[in-house]
């Protein structure tokens, strides 16, 4: 086998056939792969012997006896006992965990912000995670964490995992790759990435600086939405979520590798990479998934329909049809409905809503929702449109409609969404947010026969 020149690099598969090039298609799949031939026993998961002096080892998503199971049968280098001795806690200040209510921080209210700055330097990816807002409890498994991060730097000989949650990767500029057990994902804007639960990975720049949204679920993972009445095709397809190739490094080094757990982060120090696994087989993995492959659907007649007609992915709760959270996207598409307000309708919700944008305008607020910004509309307190988007859409000419160069995001969840001090303190609150909606007027009139 021949050696990377780059001690960073991982030793990856050749590409399978018929797959793009380092990555294998679907999601949900019961996928194999293997870094070298022969790794990958067939026909059973524990030999008495793994080839290559391999060492087999099951990663679980679930318990043993959920249906169906989800899991991950890895051949590794070292078991995973040992990448792990003793811990000792660390604080990482801006990474916060559910239940998080500052007592100095009001959490109701609609608010809005502009883009955090792009750090300059000394930031990776867990120092540069600054948490916006929780809900619910990391430690009952229930509920989410909303985050900005802002990287410059990549991890060396470092690593991570979250034993809370998995983890929904946004990015807005600039590019990442990460290095994960089961393999590499590189991502770019107008791409997503989902880190399941437990899986160790290293973060690195592939070009910076780097800034993002991260939705760190704590609940069941995310799954594809039910289509319904939409049938079989449209929205999100299964074959263009992509799951990483077999690869794997063998380095003798001395690194640490960081785990976020119960909310709390400790530190361990190893000899080596724990990216040793050569071969696995499973439905436990991470993903990529280009933005671009979304499909929406909508009215093709009259009335706007529910913004849930955009779920991307769920991620269930105990409660049949009601969210631990959605991710809702918001792309091009055209508007056609006759005798119709387009634009978002004026609204309370039981979800909170924390959207973000990745590019270009939102219909529904033209103004001041800016690349980069986020905005958060609490549980049960009325958004919509402000008075420029509604008097455009209210005397618009109702012609077929291009929304173009245009991508937003929703992450919507059954549980209010608290609001951390960098958040209210720290990060560009829009002060005047709330004022968007002041110049509305009163345009009621009881004459009968009135429109």
């Amino acid at each position: 086998m021949n050696r990377p020149s780059n001690p960073h690099s991982m030793t990856q598969a050749s590409s399978p056939v018929g797959t793009t090039e380092g990555y294998m298609p679907g999601f949900g799949n019961d996928f194999e792969t293997e870094a070298l031939p022969g790794a990958l026993p067939q026909g059973m998961n524990s030999p008495q012997r793994c080839n290559y002096g391999l060492y087999g080892e099951q990663l679980s998503g679930t318990a043993f006896t959920a249906n169906p199971p989800e899991r991950t049968w890895t051949y590794r280098i070292r078991p995973s006992v040992k990448h792990s001795a003793r811990y000792t806690k660390i604080d990482l200040p801006y990474w916060k965990s559910a239940p998080h209510v500052d007592p100095d921080v009001i959490s109701l209210g609609q608010y809005r912000w502009n883009p955090v700055p792009m750090a300059e330097k000394g930031m990776t990816w867990l120092n540069g995670m600054h948490t916006m807002t929780t809900a619910g409890d990391v430690n009952t498994q229930v509920g989410m964490a909303a985050h900005i991060y802002l990287i410059t730097e990549s991890m060396v000989d470092a690593y991570f995992f979250s034993a809370d949650s998995e983890l929904l990767v946004v990015p807005q500029e600039g590019r990442l790759r990460f290095a994960t057990e089961l393999g590499i994902i590189d991502l770019e804007p107008k791409e997503i990435a989902i880190i399941p639960r437990g899986l160790v990975y290293r973060v690195e720049v592939l070009e910076g600086p780097c800034r993002g949204f991260v939705c760190e679920n704590y609940g069941q993972k995310f799954e594809m939405p039910g289509r319904g009445p939409i049938g079989a095709n449209c929205l999100a397809n299964p074959r263009d979520f992509k799951a990483p190739v077999a690869a794997y490094e063998d380095r003798e080094v001395p690194s640490t590798l960081t785990i976020k757990w119960c909310g709390q982060f400790h530190e361990t120090e190893i000899g080596q990479s724990p990216l040793d696994v050569v071969a696995w087989h499973g439905n436990y993995a991470p993903y990529k998934y280009d933005l671009r492959n979304y499909c929406p659907v909508g009215a093709i007649l009259f009335d706007h329909p529910d913004p849930s007609i955009f779920t991307v992915l769920t991620a269930p709760s105990g409660v049949p049809g009601t969210a631990n959270i959605d991710f809702v996207l918001f792309r091009e598409r055209w508007l056609v409905a006759e005798n119709t307000f387009r634009p978002p309708w004026y609204h309370k919700n039981i979800m909170s809503e924390l959207m973000g944008n990745i590019y270009g305008q939102y219909d529904a607020k033209p103004q001041g929702f800016v690349p980069g910004g986020m905005s958060l509309h609490n549980m049960m307190l009325p958004h919509g449109p402000d008075m420029e988007a509604f008097e455009k859409a209210s005397n618009a000419n109702l012609g077929p409609d291009k929304l173009d160069n245009t991508m937003s995001f929703m992450f919507e969840t059954r549980f209010p969404q608290h609001l951390t001090a960098f958040a209210a303190k720290e990060a560009p609150l829009q002060d005047d947010y709330i004022d968007c909606w002041d110049s509305i007027q009163k345009k009621f009139d009881g004459t009968p026969g009135k429109k």
